[in-house]
């Protein structure tokens, strides 16, 4: 029996097209509730409450990007490293720092979340030749 391999990207371009539509959901929840997010935001990271907004207006132009297949190896680098930075200077501390154990849970919830998203733009990242961006030959 053969498996037509070809038929497979179809389930690709679908799953990236769930992800934009979440981060662009998402990214509307920031921009809309900020206030709601800032008490996740750790003392010593300066800004306040623009960091929700930043976050909020870069998870929805990863999500246009990813939907209108344009510059979609940078955003999904920059996801992944925006999603990184923020495991280890949010819910990193968030989770060590929780007098509660349910604030505990969720941090770790949020942790395991944003790695795995970052991981899966690393993923998109790879598999998109088509950007003109390579920095390796291999890439």
């Amino acid at each position: 029996m053969r498996i037509d391999f070809t038929k497979y990207h179809i389930f690709s371009r679908i799953s990236i097209y769930i992800l934009a539509l979440v981060l662009i959901s998402i990214g509307i929840y920031h921009l809309v509730k900020p206030d709601d997010l800032l008490v996740y935001v750790p003392s010593f990271l300066p800004g306040g409450i623009k960091w929700a907004y930043l976050v909020g207006a870069c998870f929805i132009l990863v999500g246009f990007s990813f939907l209108a297949n344009y510059y979609v190896k940078i955003t999904s680098y920059l996801l992944a490293f925006f999603l990184f930075f923020f495991v280890l200077t949010v819910h990193l501390p968030n989770y060590l720092d929780a007098a509660m154990a349910d604030m505990r849970i969720f941090a770790l919830i949020n942790i395991l979340n944003n790695t795995a998203i970052g991981a899966f733009a690393l993923h998109i990242a790879a598999g998109a030749h088509h950007q003109q961006l390579h920095f390796e030959e291999s890439d």
